[in-house]
């Protein structure tokens, strides 16, 4: 079972219009018509649990075959935790989105996934880069980058099913 399965029924409403990017999709993409893109290497974190066909391989840092303003909204999950400049990354997520378009991420509390992870006695993921990744960081990140908790559409903490993550969607400025 994917991560996106846990979360698709409350969180593919907000895949709002035609074209949507997964980043990182691990093979279930939030919703059939996604254009789905993960990486190249397979290093052991990329987890396929679907058999859906991926349409881009590359950098999740650069979206470099999308214009800026150009899709209707961005969805990840479990993926924006594994990199060192997340406000950097948030930043290139919007570029891509149009206007009123909607940034759907599903992400770990790091420290309750830690402390998962030791109850159930499984190694955490040691990509993750942040001890203190979480709601309260995320909007750490978004004020660096000029976001406030108004821009915020939906956030859950923590949510059904998986006591570790939690929702985050961020409707893009009209003006940025």
């Amino acid at each position: 079972m994917s991560e996106t399965s846990s979360c698709r029924s409350r969180l593919s409403e907000y895949c709002v219009g035609y074209n949507g990017l997964d980043v990182g999709y691990g093979g279930d993409p939030i919703i059939p018509s996604a254009i789905c893109i993960d990486r190249a290497e397979d290093d052991g974190r990329r987890s396929h649990v679907g058999q859906h066909p991926t349409h881009l391989v590359g950098d999740a840092t650069k979206l470099s075959w999308f214009k800026s303003n150009s899709l209707d909204w961005v969805y990840s999950s479990h993926v924006l935790e594994d990199f060192d400049d997340t406000a950097a990354v948030l930043e290139e997520w919007l570029r891509v989105i149009k206007p009123g378009g909607n940034l759907i991420l599903f992400l770990p509390d790091q420290a309750v996934y830690a402390a998962h992870c030791k109850t159930h006695g499984t190694l955490p993921n040691l990509a993750h880069k942040h001890a203190d990744f979480g709601l309260s960081y995320m909007k750490a990140q978004m004020k660096k980058i000029g976001y406030v908790d108004d821009d915020i559409v939906h956030a859950l903490w923590p949510v059904p099913g998986n006591d570790y993550s939690f929702d985050l969607v961020i409707r893009k400025k009209s003006k940025k």
